[in-house]
């Protein structure tokens, strides 16, 4: 779900590259009535840790809790999400916003499937680059995003190509090849697992700005309206990736979890009587690996899912809290945040070839918000 949190950012992005050109008016962020308004001093760092959090949590339960199912832990974020919003709606005005939005059949085919599809793919092939890539690698290969963007603007013949953006586009991109020949733990599976989910993740943004132009859409509305349905087309590709066994993980904890909370209250009568559950539990979790499920909790699922739950409704208040360099800044910031905590969190390295190409790359992504995509 981390993904969720560059909406604004890269919206601003598009709507850079739109000026002066053909692509219709996007779907921009709107400030429903009456909602608490916080300074970019106050909002920018929150945001800053909670979509940091929400990246580093995931990764643990990647890589150290060994729950390696990225399709499973997307689908229970989005399941998370779509009841989160619909509590909200009910109990709150943060999604006042949606009454805005009508939803009719055509629209459903037409525009939010689509960009639901999309929006899916691009949270499962980033979240699965955890398995092969470093956090502090992933977040490097992100600064490609805005490239990717523009490439499809112009092979679509939305935009036209300009002499600065060209050298910035080429910027960006030697920055990132240099990331990579920098890479200690390179994997051309794990590259080109990320560049993928680069890719739908800018067709989408472009798509957005097509398709749902002239809408007014903040990141909670649209979380409200594509979390159900993304939810729904992980579950159809849960079976062909993953199958049934991180259900049987998942289940299994529970199983485990409560049998040991009871044999902890009732002592070991209990215990004894519950023996069996526990034994049961323990021959799943011995069929399915020893590294797959040993750690993983119910507390760890729910925790997970709330911190990126709570990384969305500070997105919400995150618009309008600055200009688009100013938030492009903000990212900036916490991306080199990241790539550090990764390393001083789990050991790696960052060398001197990566690092320059690294801030190649950055100050690529600074001259274009600066440019004004153009």
């Amino acid at each position: 779900m981390e993904k969720r949190e560059l909406d604004k950012l890269e919206s601003v992005e598009l709507d850079e590259v739109r000026q002066s050109r053909d692509l219709p008016s996007p779907a921009t962020a709107q400030q429903p009535r009456n909602r608490a308004k916080f300074s970019a001093t106050t909002i920018i760092p929150v945001w800053i840790v909670l979509s940091s959090g929400v990246i580093i949590y995931n990764n643990y339960i990647y890589n150290t809790v060994h729950f390696k199912f990225p399709v499973f832990l997307v689908t229970w974020h989005l399941t998370f999400a779509a009841i989160g919003t619909r509590v909200l709606q009910r109990t709150t005005r943060l999604l006042d916003g949606a009454k805005d939005v009508p939803v009719s059949k055509d629209m459903f085919f037409r525009s939010i499937l689509p960009i639901g599809l999309l929006f899916s793919g691009s949270l499962i092939l980033s979240n699965t680059a955890y398995l092969y890539l470093s956090v502090a690698y992933i977040q490097m290969l992100k600064a490609f995003t805005p490239v990717a963007i523009l490439l499809i603007t112009w092979a679509t013949r939305i935009s036209e190509p300009s002499r600065k953006l060209l050298l910035i586009v080429l910027m960006i991109s030697s920055g990132v090849a240099i990331t990579s020949k920098g890479e200690r733990f390179f994997s051309w599976i794990g590259f080109f697992i990320q560049a993928g989910g680069v890719g739908f993740e800018a067709t989408r943004l472009v798509l957005i700005q097509i398709l749902l132009h002239g809408l007014k859409m903040d990141p909670l509305v649209s979380l409200h309206l594509y979390a159900p349905v993304c939810a729904l087309i992980n579950l159809c590709v849960i079976p062909f990736t993953e199958g049934l066994e991180p259900f049987r993980v998942v289940w299994a904890s529970i199983i485990g979890s409560y049998s040991h909370a009871i044999s902890t209250v009732s002592g070991e009568a209990v215990s004894s009587a519950t023996g069996s559950i526990v034994g049961a539990s323990g021959e799943l979790l011995a069929t399915i690996g020893e590294e797959a499920a040993p750690h993983i909790t119910p507390f760890l699922l729910l925790t997970n899912a709330l911190l990126a739950f709570l990384l969305n409704i500070a997105a919400v208040f995150l618009v309008g809290a600055g200009s688009g360099l100013v938030l492009t800044l903000a990212g900036v910031l916490k991306d080199v945040l990241l790539v550090a905590g990764s390393v001083v969190i789990w050991g790696g390295r960052v060398g001197v070839l990566q690092a320059c190409g690294y801030s190649i790359a950055l100050c690529g992504l600074v001259m274009f918000k600066m440019s004004g995509g153009k």
